[in-house]
């Protein structure tokens, strides 16, 4: 499996949220959904791809919502998300990132009710596609950033597999 294809993918839903979110009356898991079978029609992706990629997505988003569900206690939503990607948001290359965070910034309501029923522990594993921002690893604490939607690698420092946004 390709890893551009699966980072073009990534793209690809992230574009599709935002044109489908623009309807306030849809959820994100209802947009996601349509999301996953218009790529599905586009072809090119198994089934298991689509959802792998479909998961990521869905992971950065509510990652990043809920770090705007912090900023509307602290600080302002761009100082937030700067700190939530452990770098300046200009230095973004590449990436739909107002499609990114109009999603996520609508994520961030449904997220709201969320966090009262649980809190958010997302695990960022070796192989699987990220959006930007910056990760630390488990085992040694060395820091991954990324400033477009990437492939995770095995930590440079240790080799470890696992990962958690900063």
């Amino acid at each position: 499996m390709s890893e551009n294809k699966l980072v073009d993918a990534y793209n690809k839903i992230i574009t599709h949220l935002h044109e489908d979110l623009g309807d306030a009356s849809r959820t994100l898991a209802r947009a996601l959904e349509a999301a996953k079978e218009k790529l599905s029609e586009i072809g090119g992706l198994t089934q298991e791809e689509i959802n792998k990629v479909a998961d990521y997505v869905k992971r950065d988003i509510e990652e990043a919502a809920h770090s705007l569900v912090k900023s509307d206690e602290k600080s302002s939503d761009d100082e937030s998300l700067a700190e939530w990607l452990k770098f300046d948001i200009e230095l973004i290359e590449n990436f739909a990132w107002d499609a990114f965070m109009s999603v996520a910034d609508k994520t961030r309501i449904e997220l709201a009710k969320l966090e009262q029923m649980a809190k958010l522990n997302n695990i960022y594993l070796t192989g699987e596609i990220t959006g930007p921002g910056t990760l630390v690893c488990e085992q040694c604490g060395e820091y991954l950033t990324f400033k477009t939607t990437s492939v995770i690698p095995k930590c440079p420092k240790c080799g470890g597999k696992t990962f958690k946004r900063c």
